[in-house]
């Protein structure tokens, strides 16, 4: 009947029933899985592919961050909320909380001497240090003062404070995968923290200062004698890594040459495994030396790159997006990326990356394009 049906009718019949039945679709939460040439407004493939997504987009610290941050801590006290963060919207994803697809960065200042009351959340995080010798997190017992270029892990359901302990403002960044484990409704937070059934506004250290460094501070050795189950599974057990060693590191190799498509590039790893800090996440510092170009890459792995020393810029797609310290660049997947330094001083960037939940899939992939501008498959 129905072929019948579509021999009878011919012309504007056609097209009006045509309307009317994607009307019905739409009204029924349906959505019609079909393609026809000669359909063009109702093209299932196009419409697929014009769903929201991420762009390039770099957010300047001095000009768009620096001044409300500022503002943000006169205005709103400990009293009023227990964070106080700036989270970077990408406008191809508005209203959505999220900087890419899969992860938000958020910028937070601390007061001297302030203190949030520790909470805990299924997304995993981190924290970054900018500014300020003092900036505060403690995680679950392990109290961990930092300063600019030390990253800081709150692994996802481990109870954390933040804050800062020094006599001057202290600024951070943070990077955490809200957006992915909110896409797979798997978001939770909680406040209710307590000691023995008795609620605290900070949690009582549990284990020294730096037992981070005296237990995982030393590659390729692993202590037997401690227990590596710091409270949640699948994560780093080293909740800081300092940026003096990783310095140092970027240093000591800086004429290293075998990578013309990311010029220095040094991952943090969980020290039992070799692997990401989360599964979910990975960080990379990489640094683009005075005169390098590297070559263009392009992956499906989405980047969040935040220049911490010196200064240079980013092509992404061709367009310039300038790299100073302390901003934020969103690079989402399946742009042709390359950094440039003409400057004397090396550029040294932070980046974060969602590489391991799309490994986990089967979904990265990463493409390099040759000085001569042909492309190939990257391992």
């Amino acid at each position: 009947m129905g072929n019948h049906r579509e021999l009878k009718l011919s012309g504007d019949a056609r097209e009006a029933a045509l309307r009317e039945m994607y009307g019905e679709i739409a009204a029924r939460n349906m959505f019609p899985f079909w393609a026809k040439s000669s359909d063009v407004e109702h093209d299932d493939i196009k419409q697929l592919m014009n769903g929201p997504k991420p762009v390039p987009f770099r957010w300047s610290y001095k000009d768009d961050i620096e001044g409300l941050l500022h503002r943000s801590a006169e205005l709103i006290s400990t009293e009023d909320s227990d964070r106080r963060s700036l989270v970077l919207i990408n406008p191809g994803l508005a209203p959505r909380r999220a900087t890419v697809s899969t992860l938000y960065t958020a910028y937070r200042l601390n007061d001297p001497n302030e203190i949030m009351p520790p909470h805990r959340h299924t997304a995993c995080a981190v924290r970054f240090g900018l500014t300020g010798a003092k900036n505060f997190t403690g995680v679950e017992g392990e109290d961990i003062t930092f300063g600019p270029g030390d990253l800081v892990l709150t692994p996802r359901d481990t109870w954390h404070n933040h804050g800062n302990v020094g006599d001057e403002p202290a600024i951070n960044l943070s990077v955490l995968d809200y957006p992915l484990v909110e896409s797979l409704h798997a978001l939770a937070f909680d406040h209710d923290y307590k000691e023995a059934g008795v609620a605290k506004k900070k949690q009582t250290a549990r284990f020294p200062a730096d037992y981070s460094a005296r237990v995982y501070g030393s590659g390729g050795l692993r202590p037997r004698f401690v227990d590596h189950f710091r409270g949640v599974g699948g994560s780093s057990p080293m909740y800081v890594y300092r940026y003096d060693a990783m310095r140092e590191l970027l240093e000591r190799h800086r004429d290293f040459a075998d990578n013309a498509h990311e010029g220095l590039l040094v991952e943090y790893i969980d020290p039992l495994t070799g692997g990401p800090v989360y599964r979910t996440t990975t960080f990379f510092m990489q640094m683009v030396r005075p005169g390098e170009r590297t070559l263009p890459l392009k992956q499906s792995a989405n980047l969040l790159v935040a220049p911490f020393e010196g200064a240079g810029h980013a092509l992404i797609d061709g367009k310039r997006f300038a790299l100073e310290r302390f901003d934020t660049v969103a690079i989402p997947g399946g742009h042709w990326v390359e950094y440039v330094n003409e400057a004397k001083d090396p550029l040294i960037l932070f980046v974060a990356s969602d590489e391991p939940a799309l490994a986990a899939f089967g979904l990265l992939t990463r493409y390099g394009r040759t000085a001569s501008g042909s492309v190939t498959k990257l391992a």
